[in-house]
């Protein structure tokens, strides 16, 4: 799910959809209006599940997508290399991920609680 907003309305470390990617915003730079033109923002931001740096140059008053981001968390029921078979701790929902970040690897067990975070129908693990 998705809802729109504002460019002026958005903050540093809330979330953006750029080039259909759900990202998190890193910087915003405004600019002054011009004589017969009106501010523009320079948004930049970061993939939330490809790590790509995105920006966009858009009028203030220009709306874009914002996605619903939904935080919650699992048990890790089993971990063979890296994938992960988890329960959603409030569904009891089974599902699989493949996990991308090698720093997180080490801190995972089975039977362990973990947060993930779910964005236009993907999912993926934020902290053991």
């Amino acid at each position: 799910m998705k809802q729109q907003a504002e460019i002026r309305e958005l903050k540093v470390n809330r979330y953006v959809i750029i080039d259909e990617e759900p990202c998190k915003i890193t910087d915003i730079q405004t600019s002054k209006p011009g004589k017969h033109g009106e501010a523009k923002a320079r948004i930049e931001a970061v993939g939330i599940f490809d790590n790509r740096k995105r920006s966009i140059v858009h009028p203030v008053t220009h709306k874009v997508y914002i996605p619903m981001i939904d935080k919650r968390s699992a048990q890790l029921v089993a971990l063979n290399g890296k994938h992960a078979q988890l329960m959603d701790m409030d569904t009891y929902e089974m599902f699989e991920l493949d996990i991308d970040d090698e720093e997180l690897l080490p801190q995972l067990s089975e039977g362990k609680e973990v947060l993930f975070l779910e964005a236009l129908g993907r999912r993926k693990i934020t902290r053991p």
